[in-house]
């Protein structure tokens, strides 16, 4: 039997931490965003969003490789990445979960992946 691939990404518009969960140790990936969010002028806006869809294209290409996804963060990020992915047929059979959360430590979002997957509060 194949063993179920799982992460948690916390996100917002300018970073997303990746830990994949496993019976090993945690490890935290980075993959921040280009956004800048420096200027409103129309131009700069067309951009934003082009370096906004980038990022989301990047994560995508990463949760593609998992069976069950859990993304989490205190902005819609999550939300706005995971009504893309449930538009996209190859991402049918992932199973996605969305949760609202606060900005948090490193071990915080650890543990808050690990109490996902597992149902326990236990480090």
């Amino acid at each position: 039997m194949k063993t179920e691939r799982k992460i948690g990404i916390w996100m917002d518009h300018q970073a997303a931490h990746l830990m994949e969960f496993t019976t090993d140790a945690m490890e935290t990936k980075l993959i921040e965003s280009k956004v800048t969010h420096a200027s409103n002028e129309n131009a700069t806006h067309n951009k934003e969003q082009h370096k906004q869809s980038e990022y989301f294209n990047v994560l995508g290409e990463t949760i593609k490789q998992y069976d069950s996804v859990l993304l989490f963060g205190p902005t819609d990020a999550k939300t706005e990445l995971f009504n893309l992915l449930t538009a996209d047929h190859l991402f049918s059979k992932i199973k996605i979960d969305v949760k609202p959360s606060d900005k948090m430590t490193e071990n915080q979002e650890h543990a808050f992946v690990k109490e996902h997957f597992t149902g326990s509060t236990k480090a």
